[in-house]
């Protein structure tokens, strides 16, 4: 307990602290691409603090253009382990509700994270959105279960990363994380150490597929999400 509260310190203190001038910089640069390297870095060491080992595997199956990594969401350690460990800035999908946090949410702006609504009516502009910054060079992570499983097994995935994909012309790397689930569980706040793996698959083209074949698509990249899990965060049959 002691610990998570050290780690709650050292993050909040790192927004108020240090991001204000990391935008600022941003700012002047004309571009995030400082503050978000510099933001990972402390990311890091956040997860040293807590205790948490990130082991990642399969770096050599990220293409070089911009592409969306299609990840498994178990635990609220997920993001911290997995946006370190991809070797680019990306954008990613967040809850409309952490932008509510000041200076965090201008930080977010700046790195273009795009604030969503669960309520999902304005769905297809933040698609829009997310395909034209794709195909400007900026790749996306997406944890496409929609939210975190309660158990750690996987669950069926949401469309819609799929057809933004397809949209967008732009390849879809399978991302399975292992054992975060185990380090803070769902409804948990308590952050216990131990290792986190992140497995990179094989992309896949989805320039290859039509938003008729967005199924298929679909059912390729779950696959291969789950063929990197361990046995107890295997969907069940």
């Amino acid at each position: 307990m002691i610990r998570t509260i050290l780690v709650g310190c050292y993050y909040a203190l790192a927004v108020i602290l240090v991001l204000p001038f990391l935008i600022l910089w941003s700012v002047i640069a004309g571009n995030p691409e400082f503050m978000y390297g510099l933001s990972m870095k402390a990311v890091r060491l956040g997860n040293r603090l807590a205790g948490i080992r990130v082991h990642a595997e399969g770096l050599e199956n990220i293409p070089a253009r911009a592409c969306i990594f299609v990840a498994n969401h178990a635990s609220n350690l997920d993001p911290l382990a997995l946006f370190p460990a991809i070797p680019r800035r990306v954008g990613i999908l967040v809850k409309r509700e952490l932008f509510r946090i000041p200076i965090l949410s201008t930080g977010m702006r700046r790195a273009q994270f795009i604030p969503v609504d669960r309520a999902a009516r304005e769905a297809i502009e933040i698609a829009d959105v997310a395909v034209r910054n794709m195909k400007e060079g900026l790749s996306f992570a997406i944890f496409v279960e929609g939210t975190r499983s309660p158990d750690g097994r996987l669950r069926p995935f949401k469309k819609g990363a799929f057809a933004m994909a397809i949209q967008a012309g732009v390849p879809i790397v399978p991302v399975s994380i292992a054992g975060a689930h185990r380090l803070m569980r769902k409804g948990d706040w308590i952050v216990r150490p131990g290792v986190v793996t992140i497995r990179f698959g094989p992309a896949v083209d989805a320039s290859r597929y039509t938003m008729e074949s967005r199924a298929e698509l679909l059912a390729r990249v779950e696959s291969l999400v789950a063929a990197g899990l361990p046995p107890d965060q295997q969907p069940l049959p």
